[in-house]
């Protein structure tokens, strides 16, 4: 019996749950092919206004200057393919980690790498929003 215990306290520790309101990778996805079209009228609602992005070299940007960012033309995403993605939820958090292939123009110079991406997604008043993105370079 203490056996038993023992491993029903191990394996519901830090359980991960469905997530509410339907997250689902297509959630996650809308974020790429917004960003791969520089579509920010359409990715601005999906972020939170505390967003942060820390990107693979280590610069720090919010909502308003990554968005501005994509709306000047100074960066271009032309490929963003993701794999190996996976998808926890706890309450109303939903952690997406994965790996990602991007190529793109960024003031004037064209980069393209391999990265490993954490995104945290919170659920608020009925809708999922994006409170940070990391990725760091693999290659």
């Amino acid at each position: 019996m203490r056996l038993l215990s023992i491993t029903i306290l191990c394996c519901s520790y830090g359980s991960w749950a469905a997530c509410p309101g339907q997250f689902d990778s297509s959630t996650d996805q809308q974020w790429n092919q917004f960003r791969l079209h520089s579509d920010v009228k359409r990715l601005g609602p999906l972020l939170a206004e505390e967003f942060v992005l820390t990107h693979s070299d280590g610069r720090v940007e919010n909502k308003h200057s990554y968005l501005q960012d994509l709306a000047s033309s100074n960066r271009v995403n032309t490929q963003i393919e993701n794999f190996d993605v996976q998808i926890r939820c706890f309450e109303n958090t939903a952690i997406v980690t994965g790996r990602t292939l991007q190529q793109g123009i960024s003031a004037g110079k064209k980069w393209q790498g391999e990265f490993r991406f954490t995104r945290l997604w919170f659920y608020q008043n009925n809708q999922w929003l994006l409170q940070a993105s990391h990725s760091s370079r693999l290659r």
